[in-house]
């Protein structure tokens, strides 16, 4: 059964970024807000810094932000997209190859409108649509395939790129975003504005879209088996089941929903199915190569959302329609027509935008080492197998299998039964390139009752937990 931890006790580092903490994942389930100092990682681990570097990706000039984990790949010109991301050598995101190399600029007014879908992840505008108030999009706009004006705003303990894009005149709209990551970890931050630069109110969502190659990575010509997403289930949802099927089949096998825990099974059927998930977190995960993504955005249970959903899944793929003749048929069904990807998509809530205002959405990527069995997200990590503890004769053995956002050192901390944390004992290293296969026995207080697992980095500053586990004791003998 999935478990969403909390963490009761807030902490806040000082960001490079920013004075203010901000509020991220499930972390904001309790108000708590967790930020990440690369300032202080870089002056105690042997890291290389971050660095920003010009390259040419798939034929388009982009920008490049690397440290020891992780890749991002940059095209300002095609709406500003982040292209790629690249985590030991894995790689998420999907990339048209039918326009690998080309762009296609904005269409005129009174011009036939088509839309480019060159892949990566990018930003739009909700809710869609045809009346007042709606984008008709997708297609080739100012949003959509504006160039963007990329500026270097930091390097080294941190590096932030700058994205300021066009304005749009039919929505009001204007989006920029700092796209940033330190030298210490994984983690990569996104701080997406919108702004109205029309002379009247406008009210939108910002809608964070994620495409995810779902390719067979041994052969492209075939989809991916064991591709997969998860998100908790809002326990209040106002969907049926706990979510709704926007678009496609209402029984599409790709989904499931057991203990307020939805999953869907990437499948080649066009879909879209939306959540009101308030957890603040969603998964992705490609079982075949063990690699996982986790993105992080905070829920405001207040706001209105563009149809109530906090977060929506979209399957690229074949669609049943019925022909001419009334018989029920499969419309593109080869990858040419439709190639194989998937979409994640955070929304912001419904804003209203006076002349000369902006909104800012703040969301975090974790790149981590998964499979299709994760059970719940912590602070620190993934878990795959729960933390178990047991007394044996030689000490309290220890067990359980997760995947960490950043490296360190894993501690155990031991409470006796009235909560008195009673002593920390370090474990081992771990990197979040490793999947973390703990199975070990330690020498604890005879009084000890329950044992959490924390990451700590090199100085000793925790990062959060992973799990806990009562300390399961042997029936004596009757």
């Amino acid at each position: 059964m999935p478990r969403f931890y909390k963490l009761h006790k807030a902490r806040c580092f000082e960001s490079d970024l920013r004075t203010s903490c901000f509020r991220i994942g499930v972390l904001a389930l309790t108000g708590a807000c967790f930020t990440f100092s690369s300032r202080s990682w870089a002056s105690s681990v042997s890291h290389a810094p971050c660095r920003v570097q010009s390259t040419t990706f798939e034929g388009w000039r982009g920008e490049e932000l690397i440290n020891d984990w992780v890749r991002l790949t940059v095209v300002p010109q095609l709406g500003g997209r982040l292209m790629q991301v690249e985590f030991g050598g894995h790689r998420y995101l999907f990339v048209n190859p039918k326009y690998k190399g080309k762009y296609f600029p904005p269409t005129e007014s009174g011009q036939k409108r088509e839309w480019f879908n060159y892949g990566g992840d990018k930003l739009w505008p909700l809710p869609e649509g045809h009346k007042e108030g709606q984008w008709p999009g997708p297609f080739a706009d100012q949003l959509d395939d504006g160039e963007y004006k990329l500026s270097v705003v930091s390097q080294n303990n941190s590096c932030t790129l700058h994205l300021e894009g066009p304005s749009d005149p039919e929505t009001g709209l204007q989006y920029s975003r700092d796209i940033s990551m330190g030298g210490d970890s994984p983690q990569i931050s996104f701080h997406a504005v919108m702004s109205n630069t029309s002379d009247h109110p406008i009210r939108w969502s910002m809608q964070s879209v994620t495409q995810y190659d779902t390719a067979d990575s041994r052969n492209a010509a075939n989809y991916n088996p064991d591709f997969w997403a998860f998100a908790p289930v809002n326990p209040h949802s106002a969907y049926t089941d706990g979510y709704r099927v926007r678009n496609g089949l209402a029984d599409d096998p790709s989904f499931a929903v057991s203990e307020d825990w939805f999953t869907l099974h990437w499948l080649y059927l066009e879909n879209e199915v939306w959540l009101d998930s308030d957890a603040g977190w969603l998964a992705v995960v490609d079982d075949s190569a063990k690699y996982g993504m986790i993105e992080r955005f905070k829920y405001f249970s207040t706001e209105e959302y563009p149809g109530k959903a906090s977060l929506i899944f979209y399957k690229n793929g074949a669609v049943l329609e019925l022909d001419d003749r009334g018989m029920p048929v499969l419309r593109l069904n080869n990858p040419e027509q439709a190639p194989y990807y998937m979409e994640a998509e955070i929304n912001s809530p419904m804003i209203r935008l006076d002349p000369g205002s902006s909104y800012a959405l703040d969301t975090s990527w974790f790149p981590v080492r998964a499979g299709k069995g994760l059970i719940s997200v912590a602070p620190a990590g993934v878990i795959e197998r729960d933390l178990v503890a047991s007394l044996r004769p030689d000490g309290i053995h220890i067990s359980g299998s997760w995947g960490v956002f950043f490296p360190g050192n894993l501690h155990a901390h031991v409470f006796d039964q009235h909560g008195v944390e009673r002593s920390v004992v370090e474990l081992e290293s771990v990197d979040p390139l490793k999947t973390v296969e703990l199975n070990r026995t330690i020498k604890v207080s005879s009084e000890a009752t329950r044992i959490v697992i924390h990451l700590h980095d090199q100085r000793g500053a925790d990062l959060g937990s992973l799990g806990e586990a009562r300390i399961a004791k042997p029936e004596k003998d009757s």
